[in-house]
C-alpha cells in the first residue's frame, strides 16, 4: 500500500499539476467553465462570477503589449493570471465595471495554491479558449 501512495506521489510531481483539475477545485464554484453570453444574460441572476470563458476573453483582449509576438502576450497574461489570483483588486480587474458591481471582486487564493499551480491554472485559463469567442 505505502508503494502504491508512493508511485502515486512520484508520479503527481513528475507530471505537474493540471490546470482543469485545479479550476475545478477552486475555481468552478464561482466561474461557470462554459456559457454562452445568451444564456449568461438569461441566469445572470443566479451566477457568482463571471464565466470562464468571458474572463479569459476579456484577459487576451485587454493585455496589450508591443510586442507582437504571441509567445509573449501569452507569457505576460499567464504572469498577470498568476499575481491576480493572489492579489486581486478593482484596478487590476478587466471585468466591466457592470460585472465588478455585480460580483465583487474575486477573494484572494494567497497561500491556498503553489506556483506550479498557479501556471497550471493560468495556461489552462489560455489555452481551453483558444480562439473561443464569448
Amino acid at each position: 500500500m505505502k508503494v502504491f501512495f508512493l508511485i502515486f506521489f512520484l508520479n503527481t510531481i513528475m507530471m505537474g499539476a493540471d490546470g482543469y483539475s485545479i479550476y475545478q477545485k477552486h475555481c468552478s464554484h464561482c466561474h461557470v467553465e462554459m456559457m454562452k453570453k445568451t444564456e449568461v444574460l438569461k441566469q445572470l441572476h443566479t451566477l457568482k462570477a463571471p464565466p470562464m470563458i468571458e474572463v479569459s476573453n476579456r484577459l487576451k483582449e485587454n493585455i496589450i503589449i508591443a510586442d507582437e509576438d504571441e509567445d509573449v502576450k501569452r507569457r505576460v497574461t499567464i504572469a498577470f493570471i498568476k499575481d491576480y489570483i493572489e492579489n486581486p483588486s478593482v484596478q487590476y480587474s478587466m471585468c466591466h465595471p457592470m460585472a465588478i458591481e455585480k460580483f465583487g471582486i474575486m477573494p484572494s487564493l494567497k497561500g491556498k495554491l503553489h506556483e506550479d499551480e498557479r501556471q497550471a491554472v493560468a495556461e489552462w485559463i489560455i489555452d481551453r479558449y483558444k480562439n473561443i469567442k464569448f
